[in-house]
């Protein structure tokens, strides 16, 4: 077992930033270390941001994104049109989305994607609620920004078929998204391409 070579404290943080995704022990060690180095001009603003992320973060009792109020900023957007919807499997999702600029619409965060082998049903899904969002703010359209994963398609037939009585026409992106891919590591102008290239569900 390796020993530690700094004090508790500062192992502790090298722990919990390992835990982090893309992070490992080693790259929460180099990032500790530049945080120590720059104590006053990274550590300091670092644990203020931290500690207002903590007091002020709230997820949007609406939509799921996660904003300093409640509704979030992209609810009340007045310039939004809100008879677009475009479903989402997680925030980082939503967050690639409005980096491409393409869509003037809102949101719907599901918190997840169906999934048997890791033991998410729909009723882990924030499904209920889009039914009924669809229904009382007169969505015409549902585009579904899901994953091209396994997981992700299946997402998008069993919501195809929640919605498919309802007056709403569903769509899903099309072209640029690879096959396996996650929309949090796409570029902008690939999910501008399969956001212009949406297709009839």
């Amino acid at each position: 077992m390796p020993r530690a070579v700094a004090g508790p404290e500062i192992e502790r943080l090298i722990q919990l930033l390992a835990r982090l995704p893309g992070l490992g022990p080693r790259s929460a060690r180099r990032a500790v270390l530049q945080l120590i180095k720059k104590r006053e001009g990274l550590m300091a603003p670092l644990a203020r941001a931290l500690t207002d992320v903590l007091d002020k973060v709230v997820e949007c009792k609406v939509c799921g994104n996660v904003d300093v109020c409640d509704p979030c900023t992209v609810c009340t957007d007045p310039v939004r049109d809100g008879r677009l919807l475009v479903v989402v499997s997680d925030v980082g999702d939503l967050w690639a989305l409005e980096r491409a600029g393409v869509l003037n619409a809102r949101y719907h965060v599901l918190g997840g994607v169906l999934s048997p082998l890791d033991g998410v049903g729909p009723d882990d899904l924030n499904l209920s609620k889009l039914v009924a969002r669809v229904v009382d703010q007169n969505v015409v359209e549902v585009i579904l920004a899901l994953g091209a994963t396994v997981d992700g398609q299946t997402t998008a037939h069993y919501i195809t078929d929640l919605l498919r009585d309802l007056p709403v026409r569903v769509t899903r992106l099309a072209q640029g998204v690879p096959v396996g891919g996650e929309l949090d590591y796409l570029d902008e102008g690939t999910l501008s391409a399969a956001i212009r290239a949406r297709t009839q569900m």
